[in-house]
């Protein structure tokens, strides 16, 4: 049985739970099935996610750290780094400084740190191979991190499930239901409870594109997600822009 009260999550999409889509147009995503998970195992659980999309880890540090804070939770996760290490002129060194500070103020605060090592990109994505001098110095740090508060690690870098395109959305960028699915999954086994399903379990793939078909959808891609991602970073605007979290107190679930 679990021991956790309350669990609060800090993030980007990732713990949002964006392209998890619900019918009533809200996302659910991994945090909220894990929240389910521990409401289950307590009466009386509570849960918050102040996670928003499109948040660069200072964001998510000045913005939602302190709230997580003075909610005193028993289990508190942070997630963040990704939209930092995709920016062309992402400093590292920067970033890394700001998650040490997140893990200290979260850790002090007296809940159970849990941290994220990043899905692998280079497995799905194209070009991502330049990316993994900064993802490597982000693992270090998680590492690290973990070592020096006690802190609960999901690692998703080391599974290759998470190359298949059947867990990630139409964006390519962000999970699916069953992306999501499968990284609560990983949660739940690092919290120590039992789990329900293989979640490293290969996922049945579709039968292969004509290239014509791979072309096609290239270029819907590229003019329905690429364009508009471009279009944000050249102008300095966010999808998180005039967004709030979704569950931004305690509540019960």
């Amino acid at each position: 049985m679990s021991t956790y009260r309350s669990f609060v999550a800090l993030g980007d999409s990732f713990t949002e739970g964006m392209s998890d889509d619900l019918p009533d147009g809200t996302c659910r995503g991994w945090a909220d099935l894990v929240a389910d998970r521990l409401a289950a195992e307590r009466s009386g659980f509570r849960y918050a996610n102040l996670a928003i999309r499109g948040k660069l880890v200072r964001q998510i540090v000045d913005e939602q750290v302190d709230a997580a804070v003075a909610m005193k939770p028993d289990l508190v996760s942070f997630a963040g780094g990704m939209n930092d290490v995709l920016r062309p002129g992402c400093d590292v060194d920067a970033v890394t400084r700001k998650i040490t500070e997140a893990a200290g103020a979260l850790a002090g605060a007296g809940g159970r740190l849990m941290l994220f090592r990043v899905i692998d990109p280079t497995g799905r994505m194209r070009g991502s191979a330049r990316l993994m001098p900064r993802i490597t110095r982000l693992l270090s740090v998680v590492d690290a991190l973990a070592a020096k508060h006690d802190a609960i690690v999901v690692d998703l870098f080391s599974e290759k499930v998470f190359d298949s395109p059947a867990l990630w959305a139409e964006d390519r960028i962000h999970l699916n239901a069953e992306g999501h699915r499968r990284v609560a999954e990983a949660t739940v086994r690092a919290l120590g409870l039992p789990g329900s399903f293989d979640w490293t379990a290969p996922v049945p793939t579709a039968a292969p594109l004509s290239l014509a078909s791979r072309v096609r959808a290239d270029v819907r891609w590229a003019r329905v997600h690429l364009s508009p991602w471009i279009g944000r970073r050249l102008t300095g605007r966010s999808s998180g822009d005039g967004r709030v979290a979704k569950l931004p107190v305690l509540t019960p679930r």
